[in-house]
């Protein structure tokens, strides 16, 4: 799950519009934080938001998938972020916004 710097700092750019992102890795990849929650992760230079049923359907309806850990065989409740989302700092700053709503409702 290897992140190399030039994704990572392309991801944190693109997050600019967003807010203060802050960067810790983690278990081979990194997580992203925002006011001490984690609502982002990336690894093997894939970049993932945090999901629940708030949020779930935009995901879905892009053909996007949650991440699954073979090694744990399990999933987890981050999806891939759709390229031209990603590409938008505008868009991406809505969805970040709701992958840390997404965040906070879990701390619950």
């Amino acid at each position: 799950m290897a992140v190399s710097e030039e994704y990572l700092n392309y991801v944190t750019d693109q997050l600019s519009e967003f807010g203060k992102v802050d960067v810790k890795r983690m278990f081979g990849g990194i997580g992203l934080f925002h006011q001490g929650l984690m609502f982002g992760k990336i690894g093997s230079d894939i970049f993932r938001l945090k999901v629940d049923e708030f949020n779930q359907k935009e995901y879905e309806d892009r053909g996007m998938k949650p991440f699954h850990s073979e090694k744990k065989k399990k999933g987890m409740p981050y999806w891939e972020v759709p390229a031209d989302i990603l590409e938008d700092k505008s868009k991406l700053k809505e969805w970040a916004s709701k992958s840390y709503e997404a965040a906070a409702r879990a701390k619950k």
